[in-house]
């Protein structure tokens, strides 16, 4: 039986334009099962902000908040990198729920554990 592959996708950006790419992406990949997980990396963390997900939606796509609630129920598996929390001076902060923050090491842990990465 083959391995299973897997797919990480680190979101960069708060640009709303660039929000879609990874979670269209995640979710085709958990369609063509194939694991994926999308990690939140310096200011792309705003978007995990309550309230900030849901704020953005471009033409005829959901919500971007939407998108990512469609992934998690698929099992896409999501993080947000703790050193960027601490750059954006938040030492305590809310994220949307089913977000994992994690060091900065699981990010290099992760690009070197999967068959794919992709920057956003």
């Amino acid at each position: 039986m083959p391995e299973k592959k897997s797919i990480l996708y680190v979101q960069t950006s708060e640009a709303p334009e660039r929000q879609y790419a990874p979670l269209v992406l995640a979710q085709t990949a958990k369609a063509m099962d194939i694991d994926a997980s999308v990690y939140f990396l310096g200011t792309g963390l705003k978007v995990l902000l309550p309230g900030a997900a849901e704020k953005m939606q471009l033409g005829s796509f959901p919500s971007v908040l939407q998108m990512i609630r469609r992934a998690q129920d698929m099992g896409v598996t999501f993080y947000a990198c703790e050193a960027s929390k601490q750059m954006l001076g938040w030492e305590k902060v809310d994220l949307i729920p089913g977000v994992k923050i994690v060091g900065a090491g699981t990010l290099n842990d992760l690009a070197l554990n999967v068959d794919a990465t992709m920057w956003f």
